[in-house]
């Protein structure tokens, strides 16, 4: 049996934790399955399992040695599929998550002319306001606001919004401006439970608040419209408010009191063995949001 081909079993009994398991999706005896990883072992002088009769499990060197294993399959794969043509064009249904708003208001577009750039192409977008398991749903490409867990995932940084309180010009006018973050308690506030949802706004210096709303919603959308017209005071993403901000409509207090701004990443899971569909799309949307004014 060539090593390509024992790495492979190897590979598959890790993943299934099973001799009998790996056998059967390799479409092999469970005994060609065991001489495989015997003979292996004995070629590299090293215990790669610990068998029991419940259990399968990786020796400390079987686990390095299935990692290399993963790689260098991976890496042939990737030739095979290069060679093949599957990586140099874009092809099948593409899956893009953002947070709701942010979504619909950046991401979409980007997906629209990723699209007509590329017509044999689909997409499916899923626009929630929740963190989402991006292996576990089959997401290609994650837009994401906030500091990242170590995934292990490739992610390119693409901005950062801040987080800001916001009301009228009429309305300070007509009720004052908050100096500090206490003073917050002397206004009618408008929660967005689904934004913030705890009733304690944190702000820089480790100043903390907590929050008596006159009004709670589950949407940033209806605490923003609040806000608007003139009722009172809300706490958002600049980029949920940026145009209203750029054109007067809205003015932001306690600036002064921001906690650093939140990054922006375009995240994906392959890394550099990413196929093309989403090689070319995260090109496309990690130059535009980028570009993007209201992000910087």
């Amino acid at each position: 049996m060539d090593r390509w081909q024992a790495m492979r079993i190897v590979a598959k009994v890790a993943e299934t934790a099973s001799f009998a398991e790996a056998a059967r999706l390799l479409h092999m005896s469970p005994p060609a399955v065991t001489r495989a990883v015997a003979a292996l072992e004995e070629t590299i002088g090293a215990r790669l399992f610990v068998r029991t009769t419940r259990s399968v499990k990786l020796t400390e060197a079987g686990s390095r040695y299935v990692e290399d294993c993963r790689r260098i399959l991976a890496d042939i794969a990737e030739a095979e599929a290069a060679a093949a043509g599957s990586y140099a064009t874009p092809s099948g249904t593409l899956a893009v998550t953002a947070s709701v708003l942010f979504g619909r208001l950046h991401v979409l577009p980007i997906v629209t002319d990723y699209l007509d750039a590329y017509p044999t192409m689909a997409a499916r977008t899923l626009f929630v306001d929740r963190q989402v398991n991006i292996v576990e749903e089959g997401i290609d490409v994650a837009v994401r606001i906030g500091h990242l867990p170590d995934s292990g995932f490739a992610a390119a940084r693409v901005g950062a919004v801040r987080r800001v309180v916001c009301g009228t010009p009429a309305y300070f006018a007509r009720h004052g401006v908050p100096q500090t973050p206490e003073d917050l308690r002397d206004h009618r506030i408008a929660l967005s439970t689904g934004a913030w949802p705890s009733p304690e706004w944190r702000f820089a210096r480790d100043q903390r608040v907590t929050i008596h709303p006159a009004l709670t919603s589950n949407t940033n959308e209806a605490c923003i419209a609040a806000a608007l017209a003139g009722w009172g005071v809300t706490r958002a993403l600049s980029y949920q408010v940026g145009p209203a901000l750029s054109d007067g409509r809205l003015q932001v207090v306690l600036a002064d009191y921001e906690e650093p701004p939140l990054p922006i990443h375009v995240l994906y899971p392959e890394g550099r063995h990413a196929p093309a569909k989403v090689r070319t799309f995260v090109d496309l949307a990690v130059a535009r949001l980028r570009a993007t004014r209201l992000l910087n």
